[in-house]
């Protein structure tokens, strides 16, 4: 039986970078005792208002067919919440909903690239960049985002990998896996380059309200100069605990999002009216639940950090942003797909390699901060002790 070009193009990227995650998954069902720090699922449940208003919002009939480039009451909230964040003017013709940043992701770069193109992206990367890209038909050029620079990605790096082929720059701040965020000297720099070689930017804003105390985001949506070559992305599935809704955005030129109109109507034809209604609330009133996430992800990479550098020689890369930290095990003699194996063999902790994130991180390993702070307690201390065993054992 017979595929086609996009399924071959797409082989092995799915589950198989999970590989550590589903082995982990399946050895807490037959009873094994393991901390599970593999996946960012949000650490609260969904805002019971937000429940109550999708719920009430369904009662009332909100679950018939909806307008294909999103409801209209969204639309003028996001509008309104872009225009007062970039202190630029946003219309409602400038966004397209989707189910989820992951929906509204792949539709963006099947409108910006396809076969025979090249879209450049950094290295580490969230692990479902590449298939977003394959699927269009381009090819992907990683970047590699370098702990010296603190895992942000730079225009020189960018520079020296554009060719005639290259149509975009697809930028994650804050960053999944890294927590690093991007600062306007880099974006501006970034903005040059795309002005120069006619180039979109795709900017992956997913963790914008998940920002640790002392950091700064910065979108390039804000910087007039090139923002109408600038297409952002975005969700409620982080910001408000809510990955399950799958309500999400994007927002770019109004051409680019009338143009796209036609391949979203023709992928989903809108999200549904009842998620509509809660995402416009979510957007105007802001998240219940951030402030105490990013207070409680970044006390855990702090906690993290303190004791890995005090009682082992892992090195904890400290995250500006988001729901992750990154280690480096170099010092054990293993590289990360090794360690997070024996890790959740002899350690009890299940992690993530780095190289489900691309080829940059072979020596680093993504930890989630968001299991609770008993377990996440109990998860250092298993892996100090599993640290120290390998040293013994290389001694």
């Amino acid at each position: 039986m017979k595929t086609t070009a996009v399924t071959q193009r797409l082989a092995g990227l799915g589950g198989a970078k999970w590989e550590i995650h589903l082995r982990a998954s399946a050895m807490i069902e037959q009873g094994a005792d393991l901390v599970e720090m593999t996946i960012g699922e949000p650490d609260v449940p969904t805002p019971e208002v937000l429940v109550d208003t999708a719920v009430a919002a369904m009662r009332a009939g909100r679950t018939t067919y909806s307008d294909g480039r999103g409801e209209a009451n969204l639309l003028a909230a996001l509008a309104e919440r872009y225009t007062q964040t970039t202190g630029l003017t946003f219309e409602t013709d400038r966004f397209l909903c989707f189910p989820g940043t992951q929906t509204a992701l792949y539709a963006v770069m099947m409108g910006v690239a396809q076969s025979g193109d090249e879209v450049l992206v950094g290295d580490p990367m969230y692990a479902t960049y590449e298939g977003v890209i394959r699927a269009s038909g381009a090819d992907m050029v990683p970047v590699p985002l370098r702990a010296e620079h603190g895992f942000r990605i730079q225009a020189a790096d960018i520079a020296s990998r554009i060719t005639d082929k290259t149509r975009a720059i697809l930028l994650t701040t804050p960053h999944n896996p890294t927590g690093s965020i991007l600062t306007v000297e880099d974006i501006d720099a970034i903005g040059e380059l795309a002005l120069k070689h006619d180039l979109w930017i795709i900017s992956d804003e997913v963790y914008e309200q998940l920002v640790f105390d002392g950091a700064e985001f910065v979108s390039p949506l804000s910087r007039e100069a090139y923002a109408d070559r600038v297409i952002a992305v975005s969700s409620i599935s982080k910001s408000h605990a809510a990955p399950g809704f799958r309500s999400g955005w994007c927002v770019g030129p109004a051409a680019f999002t009338e143009a796209l109109l036609p391949l979203s109507e023709t992928m989903l034809f809108g999200n549904q009216p009842f998620i509509a209604d809660m995402t416009e609330q979510a957007v105007r009133e802001g998240s219940p639940v951030a402030e105490g996430m990013r207070g409680r992800y970044a006390a855990r990479a702090a906690k993290l950090s303190a004791r890995l550098s005090q009682e082992t020689e892992l090195i904890v890369h400290q995250p500006e942003a988001g729901m992750f930290a990154m280690i480096n095990v170099a010092c054990t003699g293993l590289d990360g797909q090794a360690y997070a194996e024996d890790l959740l063999e002899n350690g009890g902790v299940a992690v993530m390699p780095g190289t489900s994130f691309g080829t940059t991180m072979s020596d680093w390993v993504r930890v989630a901060l968001t299991i609770d702070d008993g377990e996440f307690e109990a998860a250092i201390q298993r892996i100090v002790a599993h640290a120290s065993a390998l040293q013994k054992a290389v001694a």
